[in-house]
């Protein structure tokens, strides 16, 4: 599938005054988020791998996004909401349990771990828990749909969206500190944002991506 930004690179705007040090630093480290586990263990962070591919898979054509790695960074380092849902224990207790759970299912419905299950099996299981008829005593009392809703969508798709990798998908051109935006208005876009392909249009955009701007 055509990129609908076809030529776009957020990190080519790393020298330019779009970003300062302070962003620079910050995108670094999202850059250099590790892929093995510091906060879960390695059966916890197998279903979370899992987990991840099927609520947001990513295509082969291009780097992937360390989902899991950014979501057990963000729990090791104590990064959480700042707030919570009365029905959930903090962050890492509910995503501990939930992991656990979702495994438990899998082992109890069809004999295997979750991450050893066939994606088509993986998704049922995702989906009982979503529709919350999941009640294995490893909820601990949590109700399944409201961590489906609450954690795991939640947080897989802002650990997602966060990295520089989907920045390019979506056009986004990262904070925007110093220099900010200015053409707020529907349809007008800055000449250092991203410019989106139309139907017919490829080159055009490609050429627009890397023009000044009027």
């Amino acid at each position: 599938m055509s990129s609908r930004y076809p030529g776009y690179d957020v990190l080519a705007k790393r020298h330019t005054p779009s970003w300062n040090e302070k962003t620079r630093r910050v995108i670094d480290q999202r850059l250099a988020t590790r892929r093995e586990p510091r906060f879960f263990s390695p059966a916890e962070w197998r279903t979370l791998v899992a987990v991840a591919d099927r609520i947001l898979p990513q295509s082969a054509s291009r780097p992937t996004v360390p989902i899991a790695g950014m979501i057990d960074t963000r729990i090791f380092e104590g990064h959480d909401d700042g707030y919570r849902d009365y029905r959930l224990p903090p962050m890492g207790a509910a995503w501990r349990s939930g992991l656990k759970a979702l495994d438990l299912e899998a082992r109890h419905r069809l004999g295997v771990a979750f991450h050893m299950l066939a994606p088509a099996e993986q998704d049922v299981i995702l989906e009982a828990a979503q529709a919350g008829r999941l009640t294995d005593p490893a909820w601990e009392g949590m109700q399944a749909a409201v961590f489906f809703e609450k954690r795991l969508l939640s947080d897989i798709a802002a650990a997602y969206y966060a990295h520089p990798i989907a920045w390019n998908e979506i056009g986004f051109g990262g904070p925007a500190s110093p220099r900010g935006y200015v053409r707020m208005q529907p349809d007008r876009r800055d000449p250092w944002e991203a410019a989106e392909a139309k139907p017919g249009k490829m080159v055009q955009a490609v050429r627009s991506n890397r023009r000044v701007g009027r």
